[in-house]
């Protein structure tokens, strides 16, 4: 029996573009989205946020290209988007019913962001893909996840990456990195590790909202994260 009736899953734009160096591999996105209808086979209703790093990462070209900061967020939020697109496809080439809903207003692809219409979408068992991050520029994907995750009342945040939870270190580069299975917020702030942005945890913190740090690319990982088994790191 699945342990949550309503979550929010956070995928980073770099886990769609699978093994390409940049851009959306359609294999993998098949891949997510077939993990995806799984859960939602099981009346868990879903929301997902999804990044745009593997297009544009606003932090990055800011530096390299001299970029305006708001300019640069803006680009990377119309990344999320072709991000969102990519996987309302794949999960509707497998009949789920997808709404897509961005921040800022493109009546021609999307429906804009309205709370109420999204929640509804959700009771109608529809999964709904937030793009855009928050609208405005100076907020990361993470903050944007822990904003709507609160608003339309997700019992968790399931944080999906490439590591299978959260470390004293990175775990790609320190051979005896330690790995936590429980942190508890302030400890997450007071250490900086790399969970989500401040902002973020600080608004998952003020709601008493967890987050479940898990390994994507393992298969069925998401299946396991809802059924309450013990993978990753949970922040609460």
């Amino acid at each position: 029996m699945p342990q949550y009736k309503r979550i929010l899953l956070k995928l980073s734009g770099e886990a769609l573009q699978g093994t390409r160096e940049h851009g959306i591999d359609s294999e993998t996105c098949v891949t997510f989205a077939t993990q995806i209808k799984e859960i939602w086979q099981m009346g868990v209703q879903v929301a997902l946020v999804v990044g745009g790093g593997n297009i544009f990462r606003g932090g990055v070209e800011t530096k390299r290209f001299g970029l305006d900061r708001s300019v640069a967020d803006y680009m990377g939020m119309l990344a999320t988007v072709l991000n969102g697109l990519a996987l309302q496809n794949a999960l509707e080439q497998l009949n789920v019913p997808t709404r897509v809903m961005t921040a800022i207003e493109m009546k021609a692809i999307a429906e804009p962001y309205i709370h109420r219409r999204a929640v509804r979408h959700l009771e109608k068992n529809r999964i709904v893909i937030f793009v855009a991050g928050t609208g405005n520029p100076y907020f990361t994907t993470d903050t944007a996840a822990a904003l709507r995750a609160t608003e339309i009342k997700a019992e968790i945040i399931m944080k999906a990456t490439k590591v299978d939870g959260v470390y004293n270190a990175d775990p790609m580069k320190v051979k005896d990195a330690k790995k936590y299975t429980k942190l508890k917020f302030i400890d997450v702030l007071n250490q900086d590790l790399k969970v989500m942005d401040s902002t973020a945890i600080s608004m998952c913190m003020d709601n008493s909202l967890p987050i479940l740090v898990f390994n994507l690319i393992k298969k069925g990982n998401i299946k396991r994260a809802v059924l309450g088994e013990n993978i990753g790191t949970i922040v609460s």
